[in-house]
């Protein structure tokens, strides 16, 4: 088999090459009859995605080169000179190629390890690819089993099980806090992009009951709107943090909003429950000095980042393994591949054998007349169960061919001793 990949992703090349080079999702499918209407190229599949632009196609022969022609085509199809984007290119040829998939599938090669949009991104083109016709054989195959690998990799290793972003890193230390943030009230102060995202994760991971305050109203209106959330007034701010389990605060107030003392004030409306306080805004607006009392939980943006930088970490060391898990599937896909190549060799020993028989009892048909139907029974499983005992050799000992470097110029020798046809 002959795969070859051609691309450039987030680590190659800026976002304005990436850009200009992305395929727009109408175009897909245009672009994959394209490729393969190359000489030489027998299936293709392309994969776009704002991190990278990649096509892998499968050679018709086994000493066919085709990156020249795909990194052509790329450039071409996108308007562009191949000497102006040569330098952002990578290439990646059978192991390689193949090894270089099921690392973007499993989202080894992504730009944050473990996220999990890329495998949906994969599954999307090669459902394209797959209903324009461009795939069909071999390339099919390694196309569905890097689906496979990349659910193996998530199941096994933890690349995707901490978060890699201060929003999620909010939900992760509201989860240790609560357990189950089901039903638990928030408050939004401030309307900054940070608190909205962490906000809508919270709520996504089961909290309800959310208010927004802002100096501005008609922003904090906006806001709440966006969060289906309810404003309230910025003047009773402290009444409605009471009421609450988890406060934001993002704001560019000069000095703190919420002092120790608001907040031993506002615990003792809580009766004491635990309330859990993430400051993201510079300068910060609650008072570290509250982190001090008992069930309160105060977290600034360097603390949440922390958080990340050691759950980052932890991916990378995850990560480790899904390499090796990626490996040990390279080599037993291409050994099933391998396989495959001698499967027509072998069908065609066994229909070459299969037409000699056929050809001898025809040939002494006339001196077997008198047989009775049983005795022509018998000779009929006599000269089959032959012709498996002939087979049974000749076909282990190409199957293990097929594993070797030289292994189909070895079986070409086998097709020539036996005359079979090409």
């Amino acid at each position: 088999m002959n795969f070859c990949l051609v691309g450039l992703s987030h680590k190659t090349a800026p976002v304005e090459v990436r850009e200009q080079l992305a395929f727009p999702e109408e175009q897909l499918a245009d672009a994959l009859r394209a490729v393969v209407g190359l000489p030489g190229v027998s299936e293709a599949f392309i994969v776009s995605t704002c991190n990278r632009v990649e096509i892998l196609a499968r050679a018709e022969t086994d000493d066919g080169n085709i990156g020249p022609a795909l990194a052509r085509f790329l450039a071409e199809s996108r308007r562009r000179e191949l000497a102006e984007i040569e330098r952002y290119l990578y290439e990646y040829r059978q192991r390689d190629a193949i090894r270089h998939l099921f690392r973007v599938a499993s989202s080894l090669d992504s730009m944050v390890i473990g996220e999990s949009q890329i495998l949906g991104q994969v599954k999307t083109a090669y459902a394209v690819a797959r209903a324009c016709g461009a795939l069909g054989g071999a390339l099919e195959e390694v196309l569905t089993r890097s689906f496979s690998v990349a659910k193996q990799i998530r199941t096994e290793t933890g690349i995707a099980s901490s978060a890699v972003s201060v929003s999620y890193a909010a939900v992760e230390l509201a989860r240790r806090i609560f357990g189950s943030l089901d039903g638990r009230r928030i408050l939004v102060v401030g309307a900054g992009k940070m608190s909205e995202l962490a906000a809508k994760h919270l709520v996504g991971s089961g909290a309800a009951g959310i208010f927004v305050t802002n100096r501005t109203p008609e922003r904090a209106a906006e806001l709440a709107a966006a969060l289906q959330g309810r404003a309230v007034p910025f003047e009773q701010l402290l009444e409605y943090a009471a009421q609450c389990d988890i406060i934001i605060t993002s704001t560019a107030a000069p000095s703190f909003l919420l002092r120790k003392a608001d907040v031993q004030r506002l615990l003792a409306e809580r009766r004491n429950r635990p309330v859990f306080l993430i400051d993201i805004a510079v300068p910060r607006n609650i008072d570290p000095e509250a982190n001090k009392l008992d069930n309160v939980f105060l977290y600034d943006i360097d603390d949440l980042q922390q958080v990340v930088n050691a759950n980052l970490k932890e991916r990378l060391r995850e990560a480790q393994r899904g390499e090796q898990i990626a490996e040990q599937e390279v080599e037993k896909l291409l050994r099933r591949l391998k396989t495959l190549d001698v499967v027509p060799t072998i069908i065609d020993l066994r229909t070459r054998l299969e037409e000699i028989r056929a050809q001898e009892l025809t040939r002494m048909s006339s001196q077997l007349s008198d047989l009775t139907p049983q005795q022509q029974e018998a000779i009929e499983a006599l000269t089959r169960g032959m012709i498996n005992k002939i087979l049974h050799s000749p076909v282990s000992h190409l199957k293990t061919l097929a594993q070797q470097p030289d292994g189909l110029k070895l079986v070409e020798t086998v097709r020539r001793i036996f005359n079979l046809k090409q």
